[in-house]
């Protein structure tokens, strides 16, 4: 049982999102991870830049698993084939203990957000604002 309110909350959020929502929110962890790892990297602290990293891949593994490859079609298969190149390039990261891997995966998930807070906004749900300057550094 979860007694921290705040916990409370996050699941509660998580359990009455739609299924747009909880991708934005995945999108979110992950840039959230990978900002983490730079600063176990900058610290030299590899063993939460390992955890933070395994985190983002678990992420992956969520959005791969979700994707529903016969009424997504095209878009969906591109999908599936750039979470596997940016999973692929966190094992990379991770093994070489490479700022500049992560920075370039967090781009992608920075990118990926984005959209989706566009493609939302189009279909008129509620996004996510972008976090202030500063807060992601390198997006």
């Amino acid at each position: 049982m979860v007694s921290n309110p705040y916990q409370k909350y996050r699941q509660a959020s998580v359990e009455t999102a739609s299924p747009t929502k909880l991708v934005l929110m995945l999108y979110e962890g992950a840039i959230k991870f990978l900002n983490q790892a730079k600063e176990g990297l900058a610290e030299k602290k590899y063993d939460i830049v390992s955890a933070r990293l395994i985190r983002t891949q678990e992420i992956l593994n969520e959005l791969m698993i979700s994707l529903d490859m016969k009424q997504g079609g095209e878009l969906a298969a591109n999908l599936n084939r750039l979470y596997d190149y940016m999973n692929r390039r966190l094992i990379d990261a991770n093994i070489k203990k490479d700022r500049e891997i992560v920075e370039e995966i967090q781009g992608m998930f920075v990118d990926l957000r984005d959209t989706w807070n566009e493609m939302m906004k189009k279909t008129g749900e509620k996004v996510i604002k972008k976090p202030p300057p500063g807060t992601y550094p390198g997006a």
